[in-house]
């Protein structure tokens, strides 16, 4: 028998139904009690570590479970907390774990951005004049927890400190190395209390090895590695890396450590292997089932790598496990009764893929033939799932052919940006510096409710169009007497952003549970693509239509974006991604000439994942951004030269892609700033850009209502660099997770905020 075990790199906290989201919220609102949500999400954890040993992983994760956020819960455990906060020292108490992440009243929340190019959100640790301590140990009270309560010997998890320094702000990167030495003893003493403790295995994440490192970080990262082995030297000590091959291959595969993980579904890490083959002192972690994707795994040829894997490493030890956490695909398949068969037969969702990589440890260890039954069902649910007849259209392919053929003519405007802004000032008659919403309003229990009763067949179609034309006329109503410039129809018809056109495009499938965490509480659901994709009628007209009837104001369309679309939903890798990408582009294009044949001058089609798709490696960036473009002026480019092109970008570290914004010839973009307004200001010190911009000048993921003189101070920092002829207002993102009352305060004090400054500017001709 081979020395092959199984492992887990961690799960996902929300539970079957969103039990996690639903004890957060109630907390938040003050209807369950701190006690409570502690009882709540206990269950949840110790379900999740019962469901993982039920399914025979050898090693499961501890440690991987969170109430918001693993960086942050890193973050607390070394009381890097913001003085902002008036935090004093000790164990970080929830109030001021969730103001962190939240903000309050009194202080802003801390900068949230992408985990790496995932669409996970993390806290941006501060470490501004930081003194690092350990409030707690916070693996070693979940290692305990497994041990006591469910007999687990457990893997803990924790954020290793090369990754958690690269992630952080607040420091120069000449102070990488003192930092370092600040929160060396602290992962020691972590570290030595859980081999006194008694556990064998530690996982220590550092996906930072993913990107390119300089020398120096990575001598420093080696000495940090011998410094672990020195204090804990009976403790095995697996280095994590995933989203992409470790760049800097050789020097991390040096690192005095028992394993090593590797992603083998990005990046080329079998390459790497045949190559520059694997130390023999060391255990392989290796990722082959897919982590961030639903599609049922091959397993005969997921069994052949791993063999392949085996022969590279000769005698070595091989751990079987996915590619990255299990945290970003949705729990079980099993509660998706409504699904249609061979798509259901297709998918792999976490519990799915433990199964699968138990079969796979299985099989190594005893060879094909102790899994034959479980290899013919695995054929059989494969060849079901690709008979589907729809899965394949000629029809979206051929014209896709042509579009492609047609070279740069089917992506072009009409008329230069300077020329067609001219005739949409005179068509449009806007104030300088008008005011905006992103696109989405507040939706309630009610909207929510309603929707699940139509869903159900409980109220008929006329009146579910009743209830939301309802809701549309309150908001045109409420955004007209609050004073802004350009309105919004609110979208309370559409569940997700991404979601809501997988509904309605073909080549999409949705599930009913198939839920993802985002950020802090907000779960998305990301769609199936699973066949080609092609537009079916129109999606979003209707309301949009009905919306600009009610007023005399300007009201924009509102899309989502085909790099976003394939960026958030769970794609089938039969077809080229960018295939699909297109695909889309085309099909959106037919709802953009649609909306502007039907009257409507502002059409806005949001790319919030354009920047979070791009490869970690650097040297994939130029054909992935290129892409992007393409597929954005194929949705685009066909409209009118008075149509005014709108797109918003999230998180989007504008210095690293300037060009590809240009590129992309959207005659206004906004981007999501507010918790990052200085390094964004930067960009515009450098580079001159000609078209309109809107940086959001508050933050909607907190509940806070910042005052007017606050949102005041972010236009004047931005219009030091920026021409008040080019610059729009608006929040930093949609206001879909806010309640009424947090929507309108913080609307009314932005509106009084740009008319302040218009006036000032009006003052100054």
């Amino acid at each position: 028998m081979k020395n092959v075990i199984s492992s887990n790199l961690g799960y996902p906290r929300i539970g079957e139904q969103r039990e996690w989201k639903r004890a957060l919220e109630a907390f938040w609102k003050k209807e369950i009690t701190e006690k409570e949500l502690t009882e709540r999400t206990d269950q949840i954890r110790l379900k999740n570590l019962k469901k993982q040993k039920e399914n025979g992983i050898d090693l499961i994760p501890v440690g991987d479970f969170s109430l918001y956020d693993h960086v942050l819960d890193t973050s607390a455990m070394f009381g890097v907390i913001p003085e902002r906060f008036n935090y004093e020292g000790g164990k970080v108490d929830l109030d001021t774990y969730f103001a962190v992440a939240r903000g309050n009243q009194h202080a802003v929340a801390s900068e949230m951005t992408k985990w790496f190019n995932t669409n996970y959100h993390y806290i941006v640790p501060e470490l501004q004049s930081v003194q690092p301590e350990l409030t707690e140990n916070r693996p070693l009270t979940y290692y305990k927890e497994a041990k006591e309560k469910l007999n687990i010997d457990g893997k803990p998890v924790i954020v290793g400190p090369i990754t958690y320094l690269k992630l952080a702000k607040g420091y120069d990167e000449g102070d990488f190395s003192s930092l370092l030495d600040k929160f060396l003893p602290l992962y020691v003493q972590i570290l030595k209390e859980l081999e006194d403790a008694g556990a064998t295995w530690v996982q220590i994440d550092e996906p930072i090895f993913g990107t390119k490192l300089s020398e120096e970080v990575l001598a420093q990262a080696k000495k940090v590695y011998e410094t672990f082995l020195q204090a804990a030297p009976n403790l095995k000590i697996i280095l994590q890396t995933y989203f992409e091959h470790i760049v800097n291959y050789k020097e991390v595969t040096s690192f005095p450590v028992e394993a090593i993980g590797m992603d083998f579904i990005q990046g080329d890490s079998l390459t790497l292997l045949r190559e520059y083959g694997f130390p023999k002192d060391k255990t392989l972690g290796c990722g082959l089932i897919n982590g961030r994707n639903v599609w049922k795994a091959n397993l005969e040829e997921k069994l052949s790598l791993l063999n392949e894997v085996q022969d590279y490493l000769g005698e070595n030890p091989i751990i079987v496990q996915p590619s990255t956490s299990l945290l970003h695909v949705p729990v079980t398949k099993k509660l998706e009764e409504q699904l249609d068969s061979g798509i259901k037969a297709g998918l792999a969702f976490a519990d799915e893929k433990l199964e699968e990589i138990a079969v796979l440890t299985k099989g190594l260890q005893q060879g094909k033939a102790s899994i034959q039954k479980q290899l013919e069902e695995n054929r059989a649910d494969l060849n079901h799932f690709n008979e589907k007849t729809n899965r394949r259209n000629e029809r979206v392919r051929q014209a896709l052919k042509e579009f492609e053929s047609s070279g740069t003519s089917a992506v072009e405007r009409g008329l230069p940006f300077r020329d067609r802004i001219k005739e949409q000032q005179e068509g449009l008659h806007l104030p300088i510096l008008p005011t905006t919403t992103i696109g989405s309003l507040p939706q309630t229990f009610e909207e929510r409710r309603t929707r699940t009763k139509w869903r159900k067949g409980e109220i008929s179609n006329e009146q579910y169009d009743a209830f939301i034309k309802g809701k549309i006329e309150k908001w045109i109503k409420i955004q007209e007497e609050l004073g802004l410039d350009v309105l919004v129809h609110g979208e309370f018809e559409r569940t997700d952003m991404v979601e809501y056109f997988g509904e309605k495009l073909n080549g999409f499938g949705v599930t009913k549970f198939g839920w993802v965490q985002s950020y802090g509480s907000r779960c998305v659901k990301p769609p199936l693509i699973f066949g080609d994709v092609s537009f079916d009628k129109p999606m979003t007209v209707k309301e949009t239509v009905y919306a600009q009837s009610l007023t005399d104001q300007p009201v924009k369309g509102m899309l989502t974006g085909p790099v976003t679309i394939l960026n958030w939903s769970f794609v089938n890798e039969d077809v080229p991604r960018y295939t699909i990408q297109n695909q889309i582009a085309v099909a959106l294009r037919e709802e953009v000439e649609t909306l502007e044949n039907e009257g409507i001058q502002i059409i806005q089609v949001d790319e919030p994942a354009l920047r979070e798709g791009l490869p970690l490696d650097k040297k994939k960036w130029k054909a992935y951004l290129d892409a992007a473009v393409y597929a954005f002026r194929l949705t685009t480019s066909s409209v009118d030269d008075h149509t005014q092109i709108h797109t918003h970008m999230c998180y989007s570290e504008f210095h690293h892609i300037y060009e590809t914004i240009d590129g992309l010839d959207a005659d206004v973009i906004s981007i999501e700033t507010s918790r990052s307004h200085g390094d964004i200001i930067s960009t515009f010190e450098e580079n001159t850009y000609d078209k309109e911009i809107g940086l959001g000048v508050y933050d909607i993921h907190s509940p806070r209502i910042p005052d007017k003189e606050e949102m005041k101070q972010n236009i004047h920092r931005a219009l030091k660099v920026i021409s008040p002829k080019q610059f729009w207002i608006n929040p930093d993102c949609g206001l879909k997770t806010r309640n009424e009352a947090e929507t309108i305060g913080a609307l009314r004090e932005m509106v009084k905020a740009a008319e302040d400054v218009r006036q000032e500017v009006l003052q100054k001709k």
